[in-house]
């Protein structure tokens, strides 16, 4: 069959574009629009469905600009609520709610005084602690103090909620915490850091001192003085006006002392009880190992510390025989204009609690 006779047999009223039997009347624009032949009506219909696709394929674009958008927005999001990743909410408690733990380190005396009312006065002129303490919940609604005991008791004095940090935490994680807080924040007595590490052994948190020491970061040497002063008698500790006073290398003295003669060690230290009199720690330590005995040990400088600024050593933090520390800063470091602002810098540091 030739290309004549397949065209002949085509229907082209049925394409679509092609105009039905029932055609607008002679004249109408319409009508002079309509294509006339079946490859013009197919012309028609293919660009009326290009068209309809670029119409399609812009709205397509304009979606999927919209969703880089979105995605760029999300990722944004994303990288900040990361840098959150690890982060507690502080919030307000009810001191009421919160009970001090049985590791707590802090001797009654650290509650009175100029130091603690000091402490006071700052959280009041403040509304409240700035520094939140951390707890742990131990019940329903109710918490154990992780650090923070002081500031704790001073919003309670003050009829203040107390800024918390909330965090599920164990016995020795919180025993760790409340250790390295601590003596970061306002040194520990010696005394009070070793009844706090006896407590801890005596639980069962660690099964060494070396363990304990290695735990918390402090010298292994310093944990065994610590806890040497904390296994001394009740009539010793009580001899002096507080404990709070007695000092690490007084330790091996009065253990010495106590191993030659338990019986008049004890007997001094209650007669020095009994006689009322507020005498100088010193004075009662020498008298407890009795003057001319092996005295007291020699105290053993750190080693320096050194400060940086800029990549490169700008000074050190360093201690004498006697315990004095010094700061040294290197020439050109500090201008004498600035020797004002890093006085009050020491003294905001030495202040803080």
């Amino acid at each position: 069959m030739s290309l004549k006779d397949k065209a002949s047999k085509i229907n082209f009223a049925a394409l679509p574009g092609v105009a039905s039997p029932a055609s607008p009347a002679a004249g109408s624009d319409s009508e002079g629009r309509r294509p006339r032949t079946a490859p013009g009506a197919m012309m028609e219909f293919a660009q009326g469905q290009r068209s309809e696709l670029l119409r399609e394929n812009e709205a397509l674009r304009e979606q999927a600009g919209k969703a880089d958008e979105l995605r760029g927005k999300l990722d944004e999001a994303l990288a900040d609520l990361h840098s959150w990743d690890g982060a507690k909410a502080a919030r307000l408690l009810d001191p009421a709610l919160i009970r001090r733990s049985r590791f707590a380190n802090r001797h009654e005396r650290n509650f009175a005084g100029a130091e603690f009312a000091d402490l006071k006065a700052e959280i009041a002129s403040s509304g409240g602690n700035v520094q939140p303490i951390k707890v742990r919940p131990v019940g329903k609604g109710e918490f154990e103090v992780v650090f923070g005991h002081r500031r704790l008791q001073a919003c309670s004095d003050l009829g203040l909620p107390v800024l918390a940090l909330v965090d599920n935490i164990d016995d020795r994680s919180l025993f760790v915490e409340m250790d390295r807080e601590n003596r970061g924040r306002k040194d520990l007595s010696a005394w009070e850091q070793g009844v706090m590490y006896r407590r801890a052994l005596a639980e069962g948190l660690f099964p060494s001192n070396r363990k304990l020491a290695d735990a918390v970061g402090a010298d292994l040497s310093a944990v065994g003085k610590a806890l040497s002063l904390a296994d001394l008698p009740d009539e010793v500790i009580e001899a002096f006006a507080s404990p709070l006073e007695i000092q690490f290398r007084w330790a091996k003295p009065l253990k010495d002392a106590l191993d030659a003669d338990r019986a008049s060690v004890i007997s001094r230290a209650k007669a020095i009880k009994a006689s009322g009199s507020a005498a100088a720690a010193k004075d009662v330590f020498d008298r407890l190992v009795a003057v001319g005995a092996k005295g007291v040990e020699p105290f053993h400088p750190p080693a320096a510390v050194a400060n940086t600024a800029g990549g490169s050593r700008a000074g050190e933090v360093s201690f004498n025989a006697k315990g004095a520390a010094t700061v040294t800063l290197a020439a050109g470091v500090l201008s004498p204009s600035r020797a004002s602002a890093l006085a009050r810098t020491i003294e905001a540091f030495l202040k803080a609690k």
